[in-house]
């Protein structure tokens, strides 16, 4: 029946990744990130380390089958927690009939446009050797973008991977900062930062403050994304 719901006041639903570390405020895994209510559904075949080989394993039929769980319940968009489930962008809006969102990477062809036509988009990345190809493609994203991942020796990486809550938020905060002052000191005409990795948005504010440079991640979208599905109503005269 259309319009059926079985849950209400609630318009987006997101797509969990099965993880153990900490998701600090600014994470999409962190329901305090969202002004307004979300639904998560965990997807239990899904791994941080299966996450970057969408490419050779597909998880595309669990992933739809948690989508379709939302989607009876009654949320009216989809978003997801990794940016590399890009590569399932159009699978997933196609088969789920209703808006889908998978990945921050889908802002980057907007941000190019919002920039000057001198400066380009930087990505930073979970993993900057993984995320080529396809998951770019998938997002409308030139393969000559600047991409750089966390070092697979940092913290960051290490606390996702081994699900381990007890990496201190300045030691995390200090490792993005250094991975996004290599990248800009290496490509100077960066004008503007897309995040892939949702577990990077924590460290949003930290680095537009230090950079001076606008940052998008997915919080950015999932909030315009939201904007969309239930437009903010304004008082009339």
């Amino acid at each position: 029946m259309p319009g059926r719901k079985v849950v209400y006041g609630v318009t987006v639903g997101i797509l969990m990744v099965k993880t153990y570390f900490r998701r600090f405020p600014g994470d999409i895994g962190n329901a305090e990130t969202w002004s307004f209510p979300v639904q998560y559904r965990i997807v239990d075949e899904s791994s941080p380390a299966r996450m970057t080989e969408l490419h050779k394993e597909s998880l595309l039929a669990p992933f739809k089958a948690a989508a379709q769980d939302l989607i009876a319940a009654g949320v009216d968009g989809i978003a997801t927690t990794c940016g590399f489930l890009s590569i399932y962008q159009k699978e997933l809006a196609d088969f789920c009939g209703i808006p889908v969102a998978t990945s921050s990477l889908l802002q980057v062809p907007m941000v190019e446009r919002l920039i000057s036509s001198d400066k380009r988009v930087g990505i930073l990345t979970y993993d900057g050797a993984a995320l080529t190809g396809p998951y770019l493609e998938a997002a409308g994203i030139a393969a000559d973008t600047p991409v750089y991942g966390m070092p697979p020796t940092s913290e960051f990486v290490r606390s996702i991977r081994q699900g381990d809550a007890s990496v201190s938020f300045d030691t995390l905060k200090g490792e993005v900062l250094d991975l996004a002052s290599r990248m800009l000191a290496e490509n100077p005409t960066i004008g503007a930062i897309v995040l892939e990795c949702t577990n990077l948005a924590p460290f949003t504010a930290a680095i537009s403050d230090r950079f001076g440079l606008p940052v998008f991640d997915t919080v950015s979208l999932v909030n315009w994304f939201h904007a969309g599905l239930r437009p903010r109503r304004f008082p009339t005269a």
